[in-house]
């Protein structure tokens, strides 16, 4: 039988299933909380890069999409790359598509930290390329990728899917990708704080998402029939130590440029170096989220290359890894460039990259450097520098100097935000200001200047000095803080739901209603109804049986009211 009418039969038989039985989930969706599809990609001599199969089959993308696709997933410099490859891109997705995942209430976008967070407007790629020898092929080499699409910034664990199932695929081609599919559709949904074994191929990969309720962690219940599992430390860390070893002196100025949203592109010697490092970059502000663009790995074929290269206006808030010289001419107009080269010493130490005038960015073999004319608010942490370059000397383990370097950018990060959350507390109506009969009062807004008047007896705890305030303005312009504090007023506007339920399930409602006209106590119905769809839609963080005691106070209520109202207000 052709796997193509394989995989369809069992899709027929599944869906078949699935309608007999509404507890039997849906053909691919459990494969479809994890992955989008998997892409194979191969170089056709009179097409170029084209897409040999998707599965499952009923996947749709778009033809942009299938075009950014394909020139994503084949490395710039493939023509010196022997061997296997891997690294990851990100690309847009087309213009009026809606994801299954929409919902902006996702449960899973709700318990997880927001840097890892399902996208609704990008696709992330996972690729593992092969180019070798092969006198059976007409340009005599054998070129393909196998590509997991995602909307899940999960780029340890599928680098380590496609690290056991690429090999094989490439021997057994179909067949084997379909069984795989099959698989993966069998595994545990994406549960933060969860420890989930995911198996495939006879090997079991065990993970742990992070939730944000971090002290919640459940063991899942698996079959003890499974192998031994290999355990990833995490599912989306990346070794920060081994990205940034030749810019170690300037971690403090990388870090600012992300935390201001600047725009900044990463010419890298290959795809590996770049995807990892703009990854490692964006990560470097972690919990806050990056809100500006990032491309781990750009071409000029991408579908918004003029868009991003246009010299009318000023470059966007984008991170762009590229490896293609061609960039370097194309760029020169954008305020900081870093090019990274191969990993030279200076003895034991790994030579770091000068800061070089953008003016010297001329010549497609620009030496290696960081080309800005930036200047930095906050000062170096040379005791930071130190520790780690020491721990290079000591011949620390990477593993150990990515931890250092994790937990001082951490720890920056929190020092910088706390007082905007804490000032953001103040903001918040107290709750005795909350009546159950009236529209709970209003946040009060966030003017910048009163909260920096607040810094000099409530600023960061920054071991760092320099131009705090400064820093924080500059802050303001960003599209970093204008996402943070779109997304804290939405938690705000939940959290004063939450203290008016509150308020009304302390209320003695019955009581109220005895000299109340039937016009206002229909209307304390439509409101109390209307506060329990609010809850419900939003998932707020309500106790279940205070909804129940509004629920049974709401339905008392309207019992006492006439039956030809009643009836009006049951089939609402």
């Amino acid at each position: 039988m052709d796997p193509f009418d394989s995989f369809n039969s069992h899709k027929e038989v599944l869906s078949a299933s699935a309608k007999a039985n509404p507890e039997v989930p849906e053909p691919w969706s459990r494969f479809s909380a994890w992955l989008e599809c998997v892409c194979v990609v191969t170089f056709d001599l009179e097409l170029g890069q084209a897409i040999e199969l998707i599965y499952p089959v009923d996947v749709k993308l778009t033809e942009k999409e299938k075009t950014s696709l394909c020139y994503l997933s084949f490395p710039d410099s493939y023509s010196g790359c022997l061997g296997d490859t891997q690294f990851s891109f990100r690309m847009r997705q087309s213009m009026g598509r809606r994801s299954p995942w929409f919902e902006q209430e996702d449960p899973y976008n709700k318990d997880v930290p927001v840097n890892l967070q399902k996208e609704h407007a990008h696709f992330h790629g996972y690729v593992y390329f092969r180019q070798v020898k092969d006198a059976s092929v007409q340009r005599g080499y054998f070129q393909k990728s196998l590509v997991l699409v995602s909307r899940l910034p999960f780029v340890n664990l599928f680098h380590a899917l496609l690290q056991v199932i690429a090999p094989e695929y490439f021997e057994k081609h179909e067949p084997f990708l379909e069984t795989v599919c099959h698989e993966i559709d069998q595994w545990p949904a994406p549960v933060p704080g969860q420890t989930l074994n995911l198996p495939v191929m006879g090997v079991v990969m065990q993970v742990r998402i992070p939730s944000n309720a971090e002290n919640s962690v459940n063991q899942s219940h698996t079959e003890n029939l499974l192998p031994a599992p290999t355990v990833l430390s995490s599912v989306h860390e990346l070794d920060l130590f081994k990205c940034f070893q030749s810019v170690l002196i300037h971690m403090q100025m990388l870090w600012e440029l992300v935390l201001l949203g600047e725009p900044v592109v990463v010419m890298a010697p290959t795809s590996t170096v770049s995807s990892e490092s703009v990854l490692a970059l964006v990560s470097s502000i972690d919990p806050l989220r990056y809100f500006g663009d990032y491309r781990p790995y750009f071409t000029i074929h991408d579908s918004e290359f003029k868009e991003y290269t246009t010299k009318t206006q000023a470059p966007p808030n984008v991170i762009l890894g590229v490896t293609n010289p061609f960039f370097i001419k194309t760029f020169q107009s954008w305020p900081h460039i870093i090019r990274l080269g191969d990993l030279k010493m200076s003895g034991d130490l790994p030579k770091q990259l000068k800061i070089k005038k953008l003016a010297k960015l001329k010549t497609l073999d620009t030496k290696t450097g960081m080309y800005t004319a930036f200047k930095t608010f906050l000062h170096k942490d040379k005791a930071l520098i130190k520790r780690i370059l020491k721990g290079i000397q000591k011949k620390r383990p990477s593993e150990v100097q990515s931890a250092i370097l994790r937990q001082h950018l951490l720890e920056q990060t929190q020092s910088f935000i706390h007082p905007l959350e804490r000032f953001l507390e103040s903001l918040m109506p107290p709750q005795r200001s909350m009546s159950p009969w009236k529209t709970p009062p209003q946040i009060r807004p966030f003017i910048q200047e009163d909260f920096l008047k607040t810094l000099e007896q409530a600023g960061p705890q920054l071991t760092l000095k320099g131009d705090v305030v400064g820093l924080y303005r500059r802050f303001f312009r960003s599209p970093n803080f204008d996402g943070w504090y779109r997304l804290k007023h939405k938690e705000m506007a939940q959290k004063v739901d939450c203290l008016h339920l509150e308020a009304i399930c302390a209320a003695d409602l019955l009581t109220w209603i005895k000299d109340k006209s039937e016009v206002e106590i229909v209307d304390l119905v439509l409101k109390l109804r209307e506060k329990l769809m609010r809850a419900q839609k939003y998932q707020l963080p309500v106790k279940e049986d205070l909804l129940k005691r509004i629920e049974q106070s709401t339905h008392t209520i309207i019992s006492s009211l006439p039956e030809d109202l009643q009836a009006v207000l049951h089939q609402q």
